[in-house]
């Protein structure tokens, strides 16, 4: 495979897993995607605000390239360790997304602009790492979001049974089948209360 190759193909696994993650959101209630659905407060929207920094930061800044308004979200340190986690207050479901399509359009160029083998700077990595690769960065962000997007998958599920990668490619079996979901539930809750 070709460096142009590969470096498309991460670049199309990365556009794949960004829109799965954003598609969790489609269709439920401002109270849905803001509320915190783990101890630590985990939710729909906070994913989404994260992975728009962690791009916002290893496809701008990290190559001297930083989004035009990357301070249009509250991105400070609180309490918890930051507010990249959570939609503040005062931002909304739709300035949430749409900076994080801005981010996308910001780091697509910056891939498109650079070879695999272009180096940045991340200052908080160890020093021995602390200068990656355009390649080790699409691949760090790849894995990052597609963590992330399954922390959705659950989270949404939960909330409304929704599950898969979009709108009519789930893996799993139609609503008729649900009798066939709730015995396989029932039988793993027995698996596990009878260990």
């Amino acid at each position: 495979m070709s460096e142009e190759d590969e470096k498309q193909a991460l670049h199309r696994m990365l556009r794949n897993v960004r829109g799965a993650l954003l598609w969790k959101l489609e269709g439920l209630s401002e109270y849905d995607v803001r509320r915190p659905m783990t101890p630590t407060g985990t939710n729909l929207l906070g994913l989404v605000k994260h992975c728009a920094a962690v791009e916002a930061t290893y496809f701008g800044s990290a190559f001297g390239r930083p989004l035009p308004g990357q301070n249009e979200l509250d991105f400070g340190d609180d309490e918890t360790g930051g507010r990249d986690m959570y939609a503040t207050v005062g931002e909304s479901r739709e300035r949430v997304t749409g900076f994080y399509q801005r981010v996308w359009a910001h780091a697509d160029a910056t891939v498109a602009a650079l070879p695999l083998d272009a180096r940045g700077s991340v200052p908080w990595w160890p020093e021995e790492r602390g200068h990656p690769t355009l390649h080790t960065l699409l691949a760090h962000t790849l894995q990052e979001t597609a963590r992330h997007a399954g922390h959705a998958d659950i989270l949404r599920e939960s909330i409304d049974g929704a599950a898969g990668l979009r709108e009519g490619v789930t893996g799993l079996p139609s609503e008729a089948d649900a009798a066939v979901w709730k015995r396989h539930y029932d039988e793993l809750e027995g698996i596990a209360r009878n260990w």
